[in-house]
């Protein structure tokens, strides 16, 4: 795991039980208390903690609405940070990306936000607020926001994918099903996510391992539009079978 991954993983524990010990997170890290101290010196400094003896105490003024992310479901985020770093082993010098509004794609942009060779388009009100400040090169599509998503949709948005041929396009979904095929909750943010695999060259789907065998409300788009799959665990054989069938890489 690399440092900026175990960083944001103490953020979350920080802001879900408000208080933080060394000797616990260096056990479940598996690192020295050391390394566990200067985590916490470095969350001091961005206002985040208060160090104390044996870790450190969230900041009574802290809640989940000052950090853009957490506004986020926090489902599932080890998980994600993992995908993430997986998925940007892709992001090659002067690459282009497109990225959808999920939370896991977040994750990717986080990790990369130092690159200014980088261009990425999308459509998540997320990204262009938590990476407002970062040296990627962001385009947003433009359109109406869905404050339920945070992310912009309506005609804007599918005119601007268009202009755009990219390298890669991240893309999440809510459920993946054997005969169904890949699922999504949001039929109109479906269609977004149709418009920007169609401008890349590669389509890497980011999903953990509860989105296996989870059916949801419309269909995203066939197994054969997919090319690379970054998840969490190995899937069942079944899967892993349909995933070779369709030509598709799955890592994890």
């Amino acid at each position: 795991m690399l440092p900026i991954e175990r960083l944001e993983i103490i953020k979350q524990i920080a802001l879900s039980e408000k208080k933080l010990y060394v000797s616990k997170l260096s056990e479940k890290f598996d690192v020295t208390e050391e390394t566990i101290r200067r985590d916490l010196e470095k969350l001091e400094q961005q206002g985040l903690v208060t160090r104390s003896y044996g870790g450190a105490i969230l900041n009574a003024q802290i809640t989940n609405e000052d950090i853009p992310f957490y506004k986020r479901s926090k489902t599932e985020m080890e998980e994600k940070i993992y995908i993430a770093s997986k998925a940007v082993e892709f992001i090659k010098e002067d690459s282009t990306i497109m990225a959808d509004c999920s939370s896991t794609v977040l994750e990717v942009l986080k990790l990369i936000r130092d690159r200014s060779d980088v261009t990425v388009i999308t459509n998540s009100v997320e990204v262009l607020s938590e990476l407002n400040q970062s040296e990627l090169n962001i385009i947003s599509t433009g359109g109406g926001v869905k404050q339920r998503s945070l992310s912009l949709q309506g005609p804007i948005t599918h005119c601007t994918i268009r202009k755009y041929s990219v390298d890669l396009a991240f893309v999440s979904c809510k459920g993946m099903d054997i005969k169904k095929g890949i699922l999504d909750s949001n039929e109109e943010e479906a269609e977004i996510k149709n418009t920007m695999i169609k401008q890349a060259s590669k389509v890497i789907l980011l999903i953990d391992h509860s989105k296996y065998d989870k059916t949801s409300f419309v269909k995203l788009f066939d197994y054969e539009n997919i090319d690379y799959i970054i998840t969490d665990k190995a899937p069942r054989e079944e899967w892993l079978k349909l995933l070779h069938s369709n030509n598709i890489e799955i890592i994890y």
